[in-house]
């Protein structure tokens, strides 16, 4: 079998559709874009599940206009007909010597059979399909992996498999622990992937057919020659969310989609998004720290969750890193410092620092003691016994700093310890950091999906209170999430929150704030939407924790009481910088 047709086009020599088969006999259809100009190049590898002949134009409407409208660099230079979510651009990577391989992942697009999200078998898929490419006449045999999110994500697992034509792999904003980065945080499940698999997966599924998108490029279905019944459609896809509600614990099924990163060896490049609050950021930093790679690097930034990766920032960068490990360019990468952080300040400003480590060398870290009687997070312990109330499921409590004296810079992972009793026999905890300024106005930022996040978020259900004393660190507090253990009500117990990364300058006379809440954060404002997610974004994106199912108000809908005091002394450790 060969590929559907070739074309010369913008530069380029495209293969559409070439087989790739897999060691069950499946095959697989990948799109390669390549220099015109005989030779052997590295490859740029992606597989997933979006649809590569779906434009980003089309399947993502708003979120292109967004970025051509905030971002025209991400545009500039590139007709833009090739450009597909969340993969890189071919028009800007083939002239400068590089292969583009796209694959439809197993079940998507145009790749037949079964479709089942980030299972051993698509893992065992992409080990394959990097070894595929090596051997490929076109390629130097040296391939690495690129692309956003869900093709960042396999990126972890598919290294850990240590494919030996995997030279380097960029992990830009993409997950590793399928527990407990995005699914069930702190054990409350999130309901992203309900609605992701309705509104970003099914519509592209092989099958799809005659009702799906039809390439602009191509002219063929995206999902495919064949068009196939709902039934058919459906057996032929896992229910990802009936899987997820079904397992409250972390089990075989989240191991089997998580990386072992100890076995991560290639060289390595982490970026992170500072607002990617639900779904990416802890993977990045929990990825940078805990691979076992010998050269890694790890880089945060701000801003939407696509727009960096195309932006001249993020492609000048992500070159710089594939030149020197796949071409051997002595471009001085290997000199530079492991850590590049884009240091966040109100009203979206950023800049650009270089460090050696993380969480940084120089941190203080700092407790501020939860205060009842003033309502403030205090330098001081609290001296007295005292307690405070709050509906279980609703807005809570908020402690603040009184004014600060000088410019304060948060950089790094913060804890929450509370004491904390229920009226019923468990309680989910929501801890949210935010700024005010002197106004009193809520200081927020654009998150990865929503233009309106809070400086950092963290999770906790009460029952799942239990730490591995091997990971847990003073900072990140880690949760096996192996068992449940009840609250009895009225008793008082000792939880330890892991509120996720996060940078910020704080000014001078703004004050910082910790809410402790019994349901997702809102932001006060209008809500913002996207094309491509369900719900209007309130300051969580479509990062939500209200399935009646996993938080039946029976159980979750009473009384929480915050205690304080000698013995008892809640407070939040925050990275304070000097």
């Amino acid at each position: 079998m060969t590929a559907l047709k070739s074309d010369i086009r913008d530069g380029m020599k495209i293969d559409w559709d070439v087989p790739v088969t897999m060691d069950d006999g499946l095959v697989l259809r990948a799109d390669v874009f390549r220099p015109v100009a005989e030779g052997r190049y590295p490859a740029l590898l992606s597989y997933g599940p979006y649809g590569k002949g779906l434009a980003f134009q089309e399947g993502y409407k708003t979120a292109w206009e967004i970025m051509s409208r905030q971002n025209p660099d991400a545009l500039a230079g590139s007709t833009n007909q090739y450009q597909s979510w969340e993969v890189v651009d071919p028009e800007k990577w083939v002239p400068d010597g590089y292969v583009c391989v796209r694959i439809d992942s197993r079940g998507a697009g145009r790749s037949p059979g079964y479709l089942c999200h980030n299972n051993a078998r698509e893992t065992r898929d992409l080990h394959l399909s990097i070894e595929w490419a090596a051997a490929q006449p076109w390629c130097s045999g040296k391939v690495g992996l690129n692309g956003i999110s869900y093709y960042a994500s396999n990126q972890w697992r598919a290294a850990a498999t240590q494919p030996p034509h995997l030279a380097a792999i960029c992990a830009w904003e993409g997950w590793n622990d399928s527990y407990r980065d995005g699914n069930r945080h702190g054990g409350i499940i999130c309901v992203f992937r309900k609605n992701w698999q309705d509104m970003q997966v099914k519509t592209v599924q092989h099958g799809v057919g005659e009702r799906g998108a039809k390439s602009r490029l191509t002219g063929e279905l995206v999902c495919g020659p064949e068009t196939l019944s709902e039934d058919e459609l459906v057996k032929n896809r896992e229910d990802m969310w009936s899987a997820l509600l079904s397992r409250p614990l972390d089990d075989a099924y989240y191991r089997e989609r998580s990386a072992d990163l100890s076995k991560v060896t290639v060289p390595l490049l982490s970026a992170a998004n500072w607002g990617g609050q639900g779904l990416h950021t802890r993977g990045n930093f929990e990825g940078y720290m805990r691979a076992g790679s010998k050269q890694k690097w790890l880089e945060a930034h701000g801003g939407s969750h696509w727009a960096p990766f195309y932006t001249d920032y993020g492609v000048k960068l992500q070159k710089r890193f594939f030149d020197y490990f796949l071409k051997g360019v002595a471009n001085g990468w290997d000199k530079q410092p492991r850590v590049l952080l884009q240091v966040r300040h109100p009203g979206e400003k950023f800049v650009e620092r270089h460090e050696n480590e993380w969480p940084l060398a120089r941190t203080q870290w700092t407790h501020f003691y939860l205060d009842p009687k003033e309502m403030r997070l205090s330098p001081v312990p609290v001296a007295t016994a005292q307690a405070l109330t709050y509906e279980a499921m609703g807005d809570g409590v908020t402690f603040s700093t009184p004014p600060l004296a000088q410019d304060t810079e948060i950089t790094g992972p913060s804890a929450l310890k509370l004491f904390v009793s229920s009226s019923t026999a468990d309680a989910d905890i929501f801890a949210v950091l935010r700024v005010f300024d002197p106004a009193g106005k809520e200081v927020v930022f654009q998150g990865a999906l929503d233009p309106h996040t809070p400086i950092a978020q963290g999770w906790l259900r009460a029952s799942h209170r239990k730490l591995d004393p091997k990971l847990s660190l003073p900072h990140r507090p880690y949760h096996t999430h192996d068992e449940k253990r009840p609250l009895t009500p009225g008793q008082v117990y000792e939880l330890d929150v892991e509120i996720w990364p996060t940078c910020i300058v704080v000014p001078k006379g703004y004050r910082i704030a910790l809410t402790v809440r019994g349901k997702d954060y809102e932001y006060e404002g209008e809500a913002a939407t996207l094309s491509n997610m369900k719900n209007p974004m309130r300051g969580c994106g479509p990062f939500m924790h209200d399935d009646t199912v996993d938080r039946p108000p029976e159980v979750f809908g009473g009384k929480v009481t915050l205690h304080f005091g000698p013995g008892r002394q809640s407070s939040v450790l925050l990275p304070v910088i000097p």
